[in-house]
């Protein structure tokens, strides 16, 4: 198998639970799928919401679903700027003693007082794609691109999972900087 990997440019989004879709959407909202993701069950939502910060706010910021088990905002280090936050980065879910922001919709309002990361940059892969690479779940590796701005981005997390498809996930910070677009292959280096 090719070390090669596609790449899938992450803007910035939020993950809610139940309880904030409904603070601020409405009671039994539930959420409506504008376009499928490129891994298997995840979606861009119809819906947006404003994430608000000490500094200022960013309206429109969309949410992914389906509804997890707690809310998540991820943004990159220009929104963070925008916010007046210090996110830190971090493996997605892990939110502990994260940046507070406040989200706003059109029912209501819910002060995160954790929960704003920047995504540390990861490669979804299928079980079979780890064991074709000779990869393992929560190994760090480095991803190497091509072109007149190519760059080498360090510390890329393996998360194997049997529902995940093959995509290196990062921000729109990172893939300005290296010029990369949704789709364009990289390759992978222990």
């Amino acid at each position: 198998m090719s070390n090669k990997v596609p790449v899938g440019v992450s803007n910035r989004h939020l993950h809610l639970s139940t309880k904030d879709i409904e603070t601020l959407f409405g009671k039994g909202y539930e959420l409506k799928p504008l376009k499928d993701l490129s891994q298997p069950g995840q979606y861009a939502a119809e819906e947006v919401v404003t994430v608000e910060g000490s500094k200022g706010q960013i309206e429109k910021v969309r949410v992914l679903g389906p509804a997890r088990q707690q809310t998540q905002v991820e943004v990159s280090k220009t929104d963070s700027f925008k916010l007046g936050i210090k996110p830190p980065v971090r493996d997605s879910g892990d939110i502990a003693d994260s940046s507070s922001v406040v989200l706003k919709g059109p029912k209501g309002q819910v002060q995160l007082n954790e929960g704003a990361i920047i995504a540390q940059r990861h490669i979804h892969m299928h079980t079979s794609d780890a064991q074709k690479l000779g990869l393992k779940d929560k190994e760090l590796v480095s991803v190497k691109t091509e072109g007149k701005r190519s760059v080498t981005f360090n510390n890329v997390l393996i998360r194997v999972k049997d529902s995940f498809a093959l995509e290196f996930h990062i921000d729109t910070d990172e893939a300005n900087c290296a010029e990369l677009k949704n789709g364009e292959q990289v390759e992978v280096h222990k």
